[in-house]
């Protein structure tokens, strides 16, 4: 009769340093791996006995948050992966992966030196338990790392001296645990409409919810992605207020849209425009672009105008015509949402409309006599 699949039940080690203080790399060596998991496994077994029967995989890397917290939990799935690779007969109850030749056995385990900075390092464990096991053992991590799971001394005087920095606290954490403290973070710096967002795309992915962030920008998940209202649609929607005031808000959105697009991009879930009725919407490197109507042939080459925010720089880039009476007809709005973007953004509007990428500064955000993002009926100069 063939065995049962063993359960992978995925914890993390988290590591807080001293303020001021990161560790001077993010991999262990393979050797050093798997003397860190030796500690690591008599840790647990104090802690939770049942973890004995058990075998325990290490990944010998230090990652951000936002690292492991991504759709299909990337990292603990190759970590399990490559841990059930390993003959049966070769298995001791632990075992470790760390770095050789300065690279680890596959690419999700290598953490980026983009978010190094962080205040907490983050290192995998997975608990591969006997199926008849795997229930109770559950249970118990989550009762058990909650309130006592601090490191052991050995252990945490062990990564101290490898990693030459000192740490404030060392401690185990189940993913549930680590969820909810991510959960906290987000929530206290008003963004917990991005949090229910990436909780539905982790936990339920088959699943589509939609959420109000802070200033009131419609968002929605659904199949792998976040889709967003344009900050033209929410400004059309916005009753009253005078010019100013009007665009003062606009961006507040985009400021807004940046930190959550940022975000998503850390954790690796994509953020699209929702379209409008009759709108085509495109997402390029670091903007969002939807496009409102054709350029008409008759009519003079479109010309593209930066409006501008304090602090903020260019927040849109509206791609307009001159069109009936002299008016200006909008063809199109481009919201750079990284600071690399605007480029990109104004060559892929030059080359789509055959002209020059030549960007008009407004030095404000432009709106028409409807409080809508609007553009001058010439050319300025």
């Amino acid at each position: 009769m063939e065995t049962p699949t063993p359960l992978a039940l995925p914890v993390v080690l988290a590591l807080e340093p001293v303020a001021g203080q990161a560790p001077p790399r993010l991999c262990l060596s393979r050797d050093e791996a798997a003397e860190l998991a030796q500690l690591v496994a008599a840790d647990l077994q104090v802690l939770i006995p049942q973890v004995g029967a058990t075998r325990l995989a290490l990944a010998g890397a230090l990652f951000d948050q936002v690292e492991l917290l991504r759709p299909g939990f990337p990292v603990w799935a190759t970590l399990e992966e490559l841990a059930r690779r390993v003959p049966r007969v070769q298995l001791d109850s632990v075992v470790a992966f760390g770095s050789h030749d300065g690279r680890m056995p596959a690419q999700p385990l290598e953490p980026s030196a983009s978010f190094a900075d962080g205040p907490m390092r983050l290192l995998p464990l997975s608990l591969l338990a006997p199926a008849a096991l795997g229930e109770e053992l559950s249970a118990q991590l989550e009762i058990q790392l909650v309130g006592r799971g601090e490191a052991g001394v050995l252990t945490a005087d062990w990564l101290m001296r490898t990693l030459g920095i000192r740490l404030e606290h060392v401690r185990y954490l189940s993913r549930n645990d680590l969820l909810a403290l991510t959960c906290v973070q987000y929530e206290h710096v008003n963004l917990s409409a991005l949090w229910s967002l990436l909780e539905t795309a982790l936990l339920t992915p088959e699943r589509e919810e939609s959420a109000l962030s802070a200033r009131g920008l419609a968002l929605h998940y659904a199949h792998g992605s976040v889709l967003t209202q344009s900050p033209a649609q929410w400004l059309a929607a916005q009753d009253g207020g005078h010019a100013a005031q009007r665009g003062h808000e606009l961006a507040g959105i985009v400021f807004e849209l940046r930190q959550y697009a940022a975000l998503l991009d850390a954790h690796q879930l994509p953020l699209r425009l929702r379209p409008a009725a009759g709108d085509t919407v495109e997402a390029g490197a670091g903007y969002l672009l939807e496009t409102l109507a054709a350029a008409a042939a008759d009519a003079p080459p479109p010309v593209l105008y930066a409006h501008e925010a304090a602090g903020l720089g260019v927040v849109v880039v509206t791609a307009s015509q001159r069109g009936d009476a002299g008016r200006a007809r909008v063809l199109a709005h481009g919201y750079p949402l990284q600071p690399t973007a605007l480029e990109p953004l104004v060559r892929s509007l030059a080359a789509r409309y055959g002209i020059a990428a030549e960007l008009h500064a407004l030095g404000r955000i432009m709106l028409d006599d409807r409080g809508r993002l609007g553009a001058p009926a010439a050319a300025l100069h």
